[in-house]
């Protein structure tokens, strides 16, 4: 008789499920394919509506002069210039030129070299570095940065659980944690509507746009596994963050999950 301790470990892969090693794998996959159009993609499946809610997700954080931020799954950098850009505007309000910065890590090094390659990144070059790196075991010292965000990544991660808690050790006491993820909406007849356009839109739109059906068939996919948000906030709260809050985007299309390192 096998004792389910000695079953082997299973995570989603979209509707799949897969060992965690796979998922890794696969996932480096799918964004080492669309890495090109990623972010004409998102724009195109969003209608542009992700850059507002990355803008609300920088506004909760609050970036001040000096500080570091860790952007996790941090891709083509939009969170991490963003940081810069609103800590720099707090500076020169209060006359002090302490300059933030901020690190973008990817474990897909195809997203690095597009982020970098962007042509608005030159002016970040001594601010913004780049590290490929997995969530679940991250390349940085303890309580070494003041906030860290992970937009549209935490869903694609094998381990939820350890990426959290990593999470917790690179901050510092008081940083705030910012986790932008696609999530459910709070509407159900919405959230079937929803659903038919993604199933039925995005994935033709990845055929069309980025010549890649499959990957974004799972990237649908992985939203409907990710969990509600209550499920997610509690998730934060057993990694040792402290007053979770969950801010609902577009009807909930998106959610923000915000906690402070204890």
């Amino acid at each position: 008789m096998t004792d389910e301790t000695d079953t082997e470990k299973t995570v989603s892969f979209g509707f799949e499920e897969v060992s965690p090693d796979e998922k890794v794998s696969r996932v480096k996959g799918v964004f080492r394919s669309v890495a090109s159009r990623y972010d004409v993609m998102n724009d195109l499946m969003s209608a542009g509506v992700h850059r507002l809610w990355k803008h609300d997700t920088i506004a909760k954080l609050n970036p001040q002069p000096g500080e570091h931020l860790i952007d996790v799954a941090g891709g083509t950098g939009d969170l991490s210039k963003a940081f810069i850009d609103r800590a720099d505007r707090a500076g020169h309000r209060r006359g002090r030129e302490a300059a933030a910065s901020a690190v973008v890590c990817d474990i897909n090094d195809a997203m690095l070299d597009a982020g970098r390659a962007r042509g608005d990144m030159a002016a970040y070059a001594d601010r913004i570095s780049w590290v490929c790196g997995d969530a679940q075991c991250l390349p940085f010292g303890d309580r070494s940065a003041d906030a860290l965000t992970i937009a549209f990544g935490i869903r694609n991660v094998a381990d939820r659980a350890a990426a959290l808690s990593e999470f917790r050790r690179v901050l510092k006491p008081g940083g705030r944690l910012a986790v932008l993820e696609f999530s459910h909406m709070t509407v159900p007849m919405l959230q079937k509507l929803y659903d038919t356009y993604s199933f039925n839109i995005i994935p033709r739109m990845g055929e069309l746009v980025a010549s890649d059906r499959d990957s974004y068939q799972y990237l649908v996919e992985s939203i409907r596994r990710f969990p509600k948000q209550d499920a997610f906030r509690k998730e934060v709260g057993d990694a040792g963050f402290s007053g979770v809050s969950v801010t609902n985007f577009s009807g909930g299309i998106a959610a923000l999950h915000f906690g402070w390192a204890v």
